[in-house]
């Protein structure tokens, strides 16, 4: 128990790192130095994983989302982003970074809320707001209308936070529930042992 806390507490304090170095590298036009303290921060996640595949899988899940996300956000004049790159329609890779960074949360410290998807939506509705709104204070963005932007991310993060707890707990009772498959070596002792007995 205490080994887990503890390395669930390692993880949110990579996290917190990460995310400072993403959104300062981005606001003083050093993203690219960001999406690599980000890159570093998920891969170490992925390694101290016990389910490296699957924590891929939930960070392109997260990424494919934050892509939809902030380029609504971005296209409808709700958000400007500094460090928009290359493609300025688009959700800055900076951004999506941060949401690889997310995913690293939904199977450690945030697994408490796989199941409780009302709080998750609070949680959501709180958090996601504040983090824009820190990002937004340290430079790497604007809102127009704050207002309207924070009502907006609030929204949309309630729901987003408790789809992406619940598809990481779906998974886990996917893989619970899926039996475990006999080596080649096993099933050939036991076939080798059934003729025996015959």
């Amino acid at each position: 128990m205490l080994k887990n806390l503890l390395k669930g507490a390692a993880l949110f304090c990579l996290f917190q790192a990460a995310w400072f170095a993403c959104v300062l590298g981005a606001a003083h036009d050093r993203a690219g130095l960001g999406i690599l303290a980000v890159a570093a921060a998920v891969l170490v996640t992925w390694c101290l994983s016990d389910r490296p595949g699957l924590e891929i899988v939930l960070t392109v899940l997260a990424v494919l989302l934050g892509l939809a996300w902030d380029t609504l956000m971005l296209r409808a004049g709700w958000v400007h982003y500094a460090s928009p790159g290359p493609l300025s329609l688009w959700a800055p890779a900076w951004i999506l970074a941060l949401w690889a960074l997310f995913a690293t949360l939904l199977r450690g410290p945030l697994s408490w809320l796989q199941g409780r998807p009302l709080l998750a939506a609070v949680l959501g509705a709180v958090g996601g707001p504040l983090s824009y709104l820190a990002a937004v204070r340290l430079g790497a963005g604007s809102f127009p209308d704050p207002t309207q932007a924070l009502l907006i991310l609030a929204a949309g993060w309630a729901v987003m936070t408790p789809v992406m707890t619940e598809t990481a707990s779906a998974a886990e009772r996917l893989r619970k529930a899926r039996p475990p498959q006999a080596s080649p070596a096993g099933a050939r002792g036991r076939e080798t042992g059934r003729r025996l007995k015959g």
